[in-house]
């Protein structure tokens, strides 16, 4: 795909240096809005204002909701406010809100100086409703019909209005806007008599959210029923809003980029990675590092405790990166399972003692495994092979039963922080992989050496 991209750029500035401008708008008119947009964002910035000026105007909105936030301001700058006037107008009601959101002040007080009083309402009653809320991401414009309207009737008024709407696949039905029912248009075409009141032929067990659901929550809905869209009420049960699929994608796309970042301590951002400038990146960064940073050094004193032991015996600082590594990592499996099973709602804080039962057993197995395999590598290939001084049996004994229970309390504190997480209100991917990794690395130095000094007799 990203070699296609090339391409389309590539062709598409050939003709732009030869000033081919009708083969370029033959092109451009035959492309997907995504892909295109894909193509402007790796143009130079002067080029693009005269390569989206040839977009017809339907195509040219389209192309603009898909572009990045400052290759959008960079058009808006350099609109008239004609032609601002035009793009606003062929804009859905939420992705005019979402713009308004994204943009400086400055240019925000332009975009809503050539919106209609209309859009402007339902931008401003958008945006008054929380971030990360179903308010928040959803349109105002949906097809509504009467209880009483006849099949015949509906798509007559469906063809009217449809044009401006997001979606005409599903309608409401509501009366007095409550919702009473829904009808698909496959339904009124399907209707044996065009007389039949939508009443009789709605669907009345109807699922809906409401303004202050979480927008996570409603994505998962979608996949969930595998709906096309979900109908929005207010705190009084009135019908405001649908949320449709493309925006439940979105938020799905970006939880899931949160949750990567926060799993790998960083702070998320809203910019893409190649849109990000270095010292953007710094920031997110620093932070962690740091935090990390400060909170290993109670490994470094770990170590410093047991000095003495290290010194009559030096060859057990040698199996002490694989234990905290093996550890980390069993402790990584855990958390990343249990947060993803919390975030799909598969489990939830009552299930603890089962989730902590089965990562115990989990661990037992692994274990023992590990343990067996663990004993005789440093046995035979340590011990034997290279002649590591002071390795026999007992020390590969140490460490296999070291390694064995650093996995049993990995697991344990992998599965139980990021639910214990999610019960406090915090994120659980924050206690994912790096913060798990310095807490497990001090847990099993700790058993490491208390195992040591018991079986190994010059430690005594």
């Amino acid at each position: 795909m990203a070699e296609h991209t090339v391409t389309v750029e590539q062709t598409l500035l050939a003709l732009l240096n030869d000033k081919k401008y009708v083969t370029l708008r033959d092109i451009l008119v035959t492309m997907n809005p995504s892909d295109i947009a894909a193509v402007f964002d790796e143009l130079e910035e002067d080029r693009l204002p005269l390569l989206f000026r040839l977009l017809p105007k339907e195509l040219a909105a389209d192309t603009f909701v898909e572009m990045e936030t400052d290759a959008q301001e960079l058009l808006i700058r350099g609109f008239s406010d004609s032609e601002l006037k035009e793009v606003i107008d062929e804009l859905y009601v939420d992705d005019a809100a979402d713009l308004v959101e994204e943009m400086p002040a400055n240019v925000v007080r332009r975009i809503l100086t050539q919106a209609d009083a209309e859009m402007r309402k339902s931008i401003n009653e958008i945006l008054r409703y929380p971030e990360n809320s179903a308010g928040s991401m959803m349109t105002t414009e949906y097809v509504s019909l009467r209880p009483h309207t006849t099949v015949e009737q509906a798509i007559t008024r469906i063809r009217r209005t449809g044009v401006d709407k997001e979606t005409i696949y599903t309608c409401y039905v509501t009366q007095n806007r409550t919702l009473l029912g829904i009808v698909t248009v496959k339904d009124l075409l399907l209707a044996e008599d065009d007389d039949t009141p939508i009443e009789d032929i709605m669907i009345t067990n109807v699922i809906a959210v409401h303004t202050q659901d979480d927008q996570e929550d409603v994505a998962q809905m979608f996949s969930k029923y595998n709906f096309l869209a979900l109908p929005v009420l207010d705190s009084e049960e009135r019908m405001v809003g649908i949320v449709t699929f493309d925006d439940a994608m979105d938020v799905m796309e970006d939880e899931a980029t949160e949750d990567i970042e926060k799993m790998a301590a960083i702070i998320p951002s809203e910019k893409t990675y190649m849109r990000s400038s270095v010292w953007e990146i710094f920031k997110k960064r620093i932070p962690w590092l740091m935090l990390l940073m400060v909170s290993a050094t109670f490994t470094g004193m770990i170590i410093a405790r047991y000095e003495e032991q290290l010194g009559v015996m030096l060859c057990l600082s040698a199996f002490m990166p694989m234990l905290m590594d093996t550890a980390g990592n069993a402790g990584s499996q855990a958390s990343v399972t249990v947060i993803r099973s919390l975030s799909l709602n598969d489990i939830e804080f009552k299930d603890l003692v089962r989730v902590v039962w089965k990562e115990i057993r989990v661990a037992v197995f692994c274990g023992i495994v590990m343990a067996f395999v663990c004993f005789f590598k440093v046995w035979l290939f340590d011990g034997l092979l290279l002649q590591t001084k002071d390795v026999g049996p007992l020390v590969a004994g140490v460490v296999a039963l070291t390694l064995a229970t650093t996995v049993l309390l990995a697991k344990v504190v992998g599965c139980t922080l990021p639910m214990l997480a999610d019960k406090l209100g915090f994120d659980p991917a924050v206690m994912a992989s790096p913060f798990i990794t310095t807490i497990v690395d001090a847990l099993s130095l700790i058993i490491y050496f208390q195992i040591a000094c018991a079986f190994l007799p010059q430690l005594h």
